[in-house]
């Protein structure tokens, strides 16, 4: 075996040697190993008659790999140096000094010695190249990409505490301390318990722009570290109501117009009404909203209308008319980098062709204008279908759990707490004593109505008391005039254009209501109700009877005597408004 592999490299010796005796020509002899000389004596019989000793041979070879090897094999310090495609070595050890033993040296190692050679000659050659810049500096990973900050964006794993400063809307502020991991919803939870408010799950953290005139709900499963990093120096945390965060689940109907729903594949194909929601909370679904929206030019004031689509992937416009062809698509904007944000002060700073307007605006942006994309719809309920549809394709079924954990929360508290009622509470039962003789009221309408009656009676009779000599301090009179003050419904003396603008901050669902003062009529009072999305005003007139004042909505038909009594009785009963009052439109000093 081990002859036949030296007489294969014997017949390919001659060239290899020939290739060192060049090499050789141009280099200083003791730089050359001695098994790469020539031999001093070419006159000798062996030379002359090609005798060779394969036994001596094969050690030639062995000490020169040796060598070769323990060459390349040199610390970092001596790298070897390539000169016209030769292998140098620093000078060895000096005469007389014995080399240091290898121990573990392989035998077949030249493929191995090349393989070195060609990768230290890579790396000279790459080393000798300037450096040169990347040209897609965006396609870098976050930590070491040149377009961003150190420290403007949180890493992948927060930690810590960190420092977070709330407002609510008549400008009070509290700062609190927060981990990195709290979510919008559990900060409200915290506020809530912190003002005392009634935690009905409608509660909302806005991510107000004053500069920008922006603004949009976190979803409840964001974290608040994460949005903090991406806002600006001017812009804050609000701390509101938000009714119409969920009310898309419970009213899909008024939400998505019909003729704005199609399938992506087929152009006047319609969703059935029944499975609207599944498609939008369903990945694989190929679902749409279609219909014409303004677009601002940019660094422009002027709008143009075109005709765009939202999808998952994005938001498209069409380059001709209403084609849905992918040759005639443009992209708009990107749902996973982007959010959605509600126009403050469209007319004043975009000059907006309507009062509809909305913004996408990329998470990177700060404070910079021409990189928004503002859009303005042609009604209210045109922008709120392309505003919920986004926050459907972006967060999906996300929402919906944020949508059912307060609901299944409740139902897991009510399972473990079931009231406790002293046995005189359960020997009660409600009796009519209006006959001869009293009478047990089995039918629970009945006894609900006469419960009502008898709590009736009984203000009546308080009010008669006071009339005649009561310890109290104010008249009865002066007393239904300031009673409702201190209800969380009433504003005082706000004007028309704020009551909007609180109706539609706090979302434009239907029962949203507050009361304030008639700017008209200084006795008078005026009821602000929201429904199906337009804000409506009711007069609330004064009415003197037999020396007592009275207040109504339907001019004296329905009379109460504050108005605790009219709110709560409208409460209950819709009677000449469009809907029954639902939800207070209520603001907490933080």
């Amino acid at each position: 075996m081990a002859l036949a592999g030296c007489s294969d490299y014997f017949l390919h010796r001659p060239n290899y040697q020939g290739s060192v005796d060049r090499a050789s020509s141009h280099r200083p002899a003791d730089l050359i190993g001695p098994s790469f000389r020539q031999p001093s004596n070419r006159n000798s019989p062996s030379h002359q008659e090609d005798d060779v000793d394969l036994e001596a041979l094969v050690n030639d070879m062995n000490s020169s790999f040796e060598s070769l090897y323990s060459t390349i094999s040199m610390p970092s310090d001596s790298v070897p140096l390539i000169h016209n495609g030769q292998l140098q070595r620093s000078p060895g050890p000096r005469p007389g000094l014995a080399p240091s033993p290898r121990q573990g040296v392989c035998r077949s190692q030249p493929m191995h010695i090349l393989a070195v050679r060609r990768l230290q000659e890579e790396e000279l050659r790459t080393s000798s190249l300037p450096a040169i810049p990347n040209p897609f500096p965006e396609l870098c990973s976050p930590a070491s990409s040149p377009m961003l900050n150190p420290g403007s964006l949180p890493q992948c794993q927060p930690s810590g505490t960190y420092i977070i400063k709330i407002f609510s809307e008549d400008g009070t502020g509290r700062v609190v301390e927060i981990p990195a991991v709290m979510t919008a919803r559990d900060l409200c939870q915290l506020l809530v318990y912190k003002s005392h408010c009634v935690d009905d799950s409608s509660w909302g953290l806005v991510e107000h722009h004053p500069l920008l005139g922006l603004e949009r709900c976190l979803e409840d499963h964001e974290l608040v570290v994460e949005v903090q990093a991406t806002m600006s120096s001017d812009s804050k945390f609000l701390f509101r109501k938000n009714y119409a965060k969920y009310e898309f689940f419970r009213n899909p109907l008024n939400f998505f117009p019909e003729h704005m729903v199609a399938w992506c594949q087929e152009t006047n194909s319609t969703i059935p009404q029944s499975q609207l929601l599944q498609n939008f909370l369903n990945p694989g679904s190929y679902l749409e909203i279609q219909g014409f929206l303004y677009l601002k030019e940019t660094a422009r004031k002027s709008w143009k209308k075109l005709y765009m689509f939202l999808r998952r992937s994005g938001l498209y416009y069409s380059t001709k008319g209403m084609s849905k062809e992918p040759r005639h698509l443009q992209l708009l904007a990107d749902l996973e980098d982007s959010n959605i944000f509600t126009v403050i002060t469209g007319k004043r700073l975009h000059n907006a062709p309507t009062d509809y307007d909305f913004c996408i605006k990329p998470n990177k942006v700060r404070s910079e204008t021409k990189e928004l994309r503002m859009l303005c719809a042609e009604d209210e309920q045109s922008r709120t279908c392309w505003m919920t549809a986004f926050r459907l394709f972006k967060h999906g079924i996300s929402l919906y759990q944020n949508y059912k954990l307060p609901q299944q929360k409740k139902m897991s508290a009510a399972r473990f707490s079931s009231p406790v009622r002293s046995v005189s509470e359960n020997s009660l039962v409600a009796m009519d004593f209006s006959g001869r003789t009293g009478r047990v009221i089995d039918n629970p309408v009945e006894a609900q109505s006469a419960a009502m009656e008898e709590g009736y009676t009984w203000r009546k009779r308080s009010q008669r008391m006071n009339i005649l000599g009561s310890p109290s301090p104010l008249h009865p009179s002066s007393l239904s005039s300031i009673v409702h003050r201190t209800q969380l419904w009433f504003h005082g003396r706000i004007m028309r254009e704020e009551s909007h603008k609180m109706i539609i901050q706090q979302g434009q669902v239907d029962g949203l209501f507050l009361l304030r003062d008639s700017q008209s009529n200084p006795k008078a009072f005026v009821l602000t109700l929201c429904h199906n999305q337009k804000i409506k005003h009711f007069q609330i007139l004064p009415f003197e009877e037999d020396g007592q004042t009275f207040f109504s909505l339907d001019d004296g038909a329905t009379k109460f005597s504050d108005l605790i009594h009219l709110v709560e009785f409208y409460q209950l009963n819709r009677g000449v408004l469009p809907c029954k009052l639902k939800h207070p439109c209520t603001v907490v000093t933080l």
